[in-house]
């Protein structure tokens, strides 16, 4: 009994030993951990900022080192930028800086480059903003073996407009609809972009293509064609089709232009080709579409006459509900893609400043 006994209790001891070896390696490697915490640390002090086509903008990154942690500061740093894209597997490459080399890539070449406000600013300075430039950088800092990254968004000032060609509604694929919005001088519509546009009121019952390869629409009022009378407002979403097979409308979107979009009064009414030579006489061309909806919405435009636009439509920016133009809703109004023989409307030209 007594041999036992002092059997258990030798084997509760070195248990507990084990035990307590066990908990005190943990409680080491958490302090440890601690203790020599991140030697790099890369911080933006915004994660969205705000410009327009044409602005500049500074994305913010710094970072924080520890001089201790690397020596003789051999090393050099290496700050580099990238976009992010819909296809998280997938970057772009911005601009890159190791001490007196630097690198900007593709359309950003002479549009970037470090603010340098400190030592430690590794911020990117994006010049004469493009409708491409919306979306999420990163900011990657890299010094030996250790590195760190933040996130940066860009958002631009605009509008997001739904569009259709002459030949109807559903009638493009998604590389035709990102050609289509490059036709109306603008780009195709994130779904952020699109969700803060139905957040504004944007209703259209038609679905449409998004730059992410998605099929969605913006239901502000429920009803039978649209959903279902019963259902709630919001984005409605078709998923993810084949983008060389499937064929739908677009959403797109422009930002401010550098320009002067106007009616050109003319004496008489004109037929589509009239209309170009109109404007093309009067140093301008003819607008297309995004420029007016750009005028309506972000100058608010306001013209209750129809004209004819660059794609063989014809609209008119009301920013002002009143009778005979847009009784109920401020909006630019779709008349049509009449006959081009027709002389039955005027013309909305565009003249680009140099």
């Amino acid at each position: 009994m007594m041999k036992s006994l002092l059997l258990l209790v030798l084997i509760s001891i070195c248990w507990a030993d084990h035990h307590s070896d066990n908990y005190t390696l943990d409680h080491d490697r958490v302090i440890h951990i601690q203790e020599n915490g991140p030697r790099l640390l890369v911080e933006a002090e915004q994660t969205k900022v705000f410009s327009h086509r044409g602005g500049n903008v500074t994305l913010p990154c710094k970072f924080y080192r520890d001089p201790t942690a690397f020596g003789s500061g051999t090393h050099k740093i290496r700050i580099k930028w990238t976009k992010l894209t819909s296809d998280y597997l997938k970057e772009v490459d911005v601009f890159v800086s190791m001490g007196y080399h630097k690198k900007a890539y593709a359309g950003y070449q002479g549009r970037v480059f470090l603010k340098g406000g400190s030592d430690n600013d590794a911020s990117l300075v994006i010049a004469d903003l493009t409708l491409e430039d919306y979306g999420r950088y990163k900011c990657e800092v890299i010094e030996g073996l250790e590195d760190d990254t933040a996130v940066v968004a860009l958002d631009l000032q605009g509008v997001v407009f739904p569009y259709f060609p002459r030949l109807g509604r559903y009638n493009l694929n998604f590389h035709e609809a990102q050609q289509a919005c490059l036709d109306q001088d603008a780009v195709i519509a994130s779904f952020d972009q699109l969700y803060d546009a139905w957040r504004g009121g944007l209703d259209w019952c038609n679905a449409g293509w998004l730059s992410d390869g998605s099929v969605q629409y913006p239901i502000t009022k429920p009803r039978e064609p649209c959903g279902g009378q019963n259902t709630v407002p919001g984005v409605r979403n078709y998923g993810f089709w084949d983008k060389d097979k499937s064929r739908y409308d677009v959403f797109c979107f422009t930002s401010n232009f550098n320009g002067r979009f106007y009616y050109l009064i003319h004496p008489t009414k004109l037929t589509y080709d009239e209309a170009v030579q109109a404007c093309l006489n009067d140093g301008a061309q003819i607008a297309k579409v995004g420029q007016i909806f750009a005028a309506w919405k972000l100058l608010g435009y306001d013209r209750c006459d129809a004209g004819w636009l660059a794609d063989g439509s014809v609209r008119y920016p009301i920013s002002r509900p009143r009778r005979r133009c847009s009784p109920t809703e401020a909006a630019v109004r779709f008349v049509g893609f009449p006959d081009k023989n027709h002389k039955l409307y005027g013309v909305y030209c565009f003249r680009a400043y140099n």
